[in-house]
């Protein structure tokens, strides 16, 4: 029986852009954007539902955002985890991967013992895949990144396949480890729609009226909600005041082609290829 813990985030789509991405101080408007759950993120947690599948255990789900992100928490419940824990509080607001990183490694360790931790390799609003090294390293705990596979689980120890570019390698580790999982491992599984019905109606207590909060209490329809105060958090390390990093500048690039030009298979054509792009700077 192992006790998967999986920090999701959602995510603002980067595939829509809009001028208003960006606010004056260079923090992203995601108000501005649509919402959706970090791809990668998906996929670790298809790797601890697997995991909980074949071996036994219980999955939690993490997230830190504004009360908006519940709405992937519930996807996480609709999918097969056993409980989720939305982190939101207005003090860590602006948090880079530093501060990102610490306030997660501090609701792993309020969230009882475990065996696993997975994140997504990187998640695309940002593309820094730091946030899960870094929960590493604050943990104490072994970290194994670019996870395509958990091999086997035996006597306290996981052997794991890893993708390494042009190639994989298989590592075993002993527990408990943090994964960092790539969009090339298991295809995330659809949601069930059993569980769908029975949660569909959970909120946490900041989506709820005061007054009805004990009534999605005693029906037992509350997601989890802690904040900084709950988790035990130095705010000296948390939000603005913990985040080094600034955004100067929020850009959507479009490569669009235009046109091409044929090099014949001669010493001449090739000759002719070397030319332009000697000329273009390209080489030289």
């Amino acid at each position: 029986m192992y006790h998967s813990i999986v920090l999701v985030k959602q995510v603002p789509d980067t595939a829509n852009i809009t001028v208003n991405a960006m606010k004056d101080d260079g923090t992203v408007n995601r108000s501005a954007l649509p919402a959706i759950f970090n791809p990668e993120d998906l996929c670790a947690l298809e790797a601890a539902l697997d995991v909980k599948q074949r071996y036994g255990g219980t999955v939690t789900v993490i997230s830190m955002g504004p009360p908006k992100a519940a709405d992937i928490l519930r996807e996480c419940l609709f999918r097969g985890a056993d409980r989720a824990v939305l982190i939101t509080d207005r003090r860590a607001a602006a948090s880079d991967t530093l501060a990102t990183s610490y306030i997660l490694s501090r609701a792993v360790r309020s969230a009882e013992s475990f065996d696993f931790v997975f994140t997504g390799r990187q998640a695309i609003d940002g593309d820094t895949a730091q946030t899960g090294p870094q929960c590493a390293e604050k943990l104490g705990i072994p970290q194994i990144t670019y996870v395509e596979e958990i091999s086997e689980i035996q006597n306290g120890q996981a052997t794991i396949r890893r993708n390494i570019g042009n190639g994989w390698e298989v590592v075993r580790v002993k527990l408990p480890v943090l994964l960092t999982v790539l969009e090339t491992a298991d295809k995330p599984r659809p949601c069930s729609a059993k569980r769908m019905m029975k949660h569909k109606h959970d909120r946490v207590p900041a989506e709820i009226p005061p007054e009805q909060i004990g009534e999605f209490k005693t029906r037992n329809r509350l997601i989890e909600q802690w904040n900084l105060d709950d988790i035990g958090a130095d705010l000296n390390r948390c939000g603005v005041a913990g985040s080094p990093t600034k955004v100067f500048r929020i850009q959507s690039i479009v490569l669009k082609k235009e046109g091409f030009t044929e090099i014949a298979p001669t010493k001449e054509g090739i000759t002719e290829l070397i030319h332009e792009l000697v000329n273009d700077k390209t080489l030289g």
